[in-house]
C-alpha cells in the first residue's frame, strides 16, 4: 500500500490526535500495565503519528515496531522517532522503536507471530480488504491478541454551509474509496463494522467510540486538500462532471467547518 505523502500526514496529524477518544486510549494504556517494556505492534504505521498519539497514555516503559510497506514513509518515522532513541513517553516512560518494512498482505501472520502486547493500527483498516479483514481478525485470534484501531473512516461527512452537491460528491468519493489499494477492493466505510462483527464472533469484547474530526476556519489548509482530494477522487468515477466537481471543490475551500467521522475501537480476547 501506498501513495500518502509526508506531507500529508503531517497536515492531518493534528486532527488526528484531537479526534482520538481519550476513554478508549486509557482503556487501552490499562491493558499494558504490568508490561515492561510494553510491546506495542503498529500496523501501517506510516510516518509514526499513532506513536505520537497514543504513546503518552502509556505511563511505562514501551517498545514499539513500526510496520509499513513504504520506504519514504518508514524514514520519515525515522527521522522523527528514533533521534534520540529513547524518548520520553508518559510522564516518566521510555520508548524504544523498531522500524521494519514489510508486506502486510505476504507477512500478516509472522507479524502477529513476534512477541507483542497489544495491536495497534491508525487510519488503516478502511483501507483494506474485507477479505484481509477476516484473515487478520483470524490471525489475531489464533494468538488471542488485543486490537486497539483507531480514525477508521465510517463514510460519515457534514460540511458547513451545505452545498447542493454534498449528497453526490460524497457519494460517488465512498464508491472511488472502494478500489484496491494492494489488499484487493478496499472495505471503506464497511471496515469498522466487519472487524467489530468479525472479533466478536471469535470471543473479543469489543468496545467502540466515535471519533471525528471536527474542523473550522483554524485549520483551513487541511480542509482545502481534503475538498482538492475528495473532488479529484469524486471526477475520477465518472458519477460526477468534471464542472460540478470542480464548483464543489471551490465551494469548500470556502467551508466555515467541517466534520468527518471515524471510529476507534478496542477489542479484548475473553
Amino acid at each position: 500500500m501506498s501513495g500518502f505523502s509526508p506531507d500529508w500526514l503531517a497536515l492531518r496529524e493534528p486532527a488526528d490526535h484531537a479526534a482520538r477518544n481519550g476513554g478508549l486510549a486509557r482503556a487501552a494504556a490499562a491493558l499494558l500495565s504490568g508490561s515492561n517494556p510494553a510491546r506495542i505492534l503498529d500496523l501501517g504505521c506510516g510516518a509514526g503519528s499513532n506513536v505520537r498519539g497514543f504513546s503518552p497514555f502509556v505511563d511505562l516503559p514501551q517498545h514499539w515496531t513500526l510496520v509499513d510497506h513504504d520506504a519514504r514513509l518508514l524514514d520519515a518515522a525515522r527521522r522523527s522517532l528514533l533521534p534520540p532513541a529513547r524518548e520520553s513517553g508518559g510522564r516518566s516512560a521510555t520508548r524504544t522503536i523498531t522500524v521494519r518494512q514489510a508486506d502486510l498482505v505476504r507477512d500478516l501472520e509472522n507479524l502477529l507471530a513476534a512477541p507483542c502486547d497489544l495491536v495497534t493500527a491508525a487510519a488503516f483498516f478502511d483501507l483494506v480488504s474485507g477479505q484481509w479483514i477476516e484473515r487478520f481478525c483470524a490471525a489475531l485470534a489464533a494468538r488471542r491478541l488485543p486490537l486497539y484501531a483507531v480514525l477508521t473512516y465510517d463514510g460519515i461527512e457534514r460540511w458547513h454551509p451545505a452545498h447542493p452537491l454534498d449528497a453526490e460528491i460524497l457519494g460517488a468519493f465512498i464508491a472511488h474509496q472502494g478500489g484496491d489499494k494492494g489488499f484487493g477492493p478496499s472495505a471503506g466505510r464497511d471496515a469498522h463494522g466487519l472487524l467489530r462483527v468479525g472479533l466478536a464472533r471469535r470471543g473479543y469484547v469489543v468496545r467502540e467510540a466515535q471519533s471525528p474530526w471536527r474542523l473550522d476556519q483554524t485549520q483551513l489548509p487541511l480542509i482545502g486538500q481534503l475538498a482538492d482530494g475528495i473532488a479529484s477522487a469524486a471526477c475520477e468515477t465518472g458519477q460526477v462532471g468534471a464542472a460540478d466537481a470542480e464548483s464543489w471543490r471551490r465551494a469548500r475551500h470556502a467551508a466555515s467547518a467541517c466534520q468527518i467521522g471515524h471510529m476507534d475501537l478496542l477489542a479484548v480476547p475473553r
